[in-house]
């Protein structure tokens, strides 16, 4: 488990549709590549799905993301559960907890994700240090967009 806290220069109604709204989501939250895909529904009870392929280290992955909803409190709260299958392996499970409170500035972020790694890569070390790493940079691309 772990929590990234992302302070935003932004009203809460601003980043939370960088979340909520299909067009902004998609411009921000895409696999790298030319095939990238995504699809969102967001509604308790509906989905994200994200596919496409990535190539960090050369090697061509086909990855998979597919998400669910099961709380949203509008401009407060979403709670999902995702998997993340690579070249066709289920690598992970998350439940993820986002929390968003106005601030004097703008918007506190909270993302909390808790997970399960069903397949390692090695020792899995590299593995936690991926998705770990990741949200921060994800987060900069949202800010890019929701940020004047």
């Amino acid at each position: 488990m772990f929590s990234v806290e992302r302070d935003f220069a932004a009203p809460v109604e601003r980043v939370w549709a960088g979340y909520a709204d299909p067009e902004i989501r998609s411009r921000w939250h895409l696999i790298p590549g030319r095939d990238s895909r995504h699809e969102l529904d967001f509604r308790v009870g509906g989905s994200e799905s994200l596919t496409g392929s990535f190539a960090p280290t050369g090697t061509v992955e086909q990855i998979a993301n597919v998400a669910r909803f099961h709380d949203i409190v509008d401009g407060e709260r979403i709670v999902a559960s995702y998997e993340a299958v690579v070249n066709g392996v289920l690598r992970w499970v998350s439940l993820l907890t986002l929390e968003f409170a106005a601030t004097t500035t703008g918007t506190l972020l909270t993302h909390t994700e808790q997970y399960a790694f069903l397949a390692w890569t090695g020792d899995g070390a590299d593995d936690v240090a991926h998705l770990k790493g990741s949200i921060p940079l994800r987060l900069n691309a949202l800010a890019g967009l929701v940020e004047p």
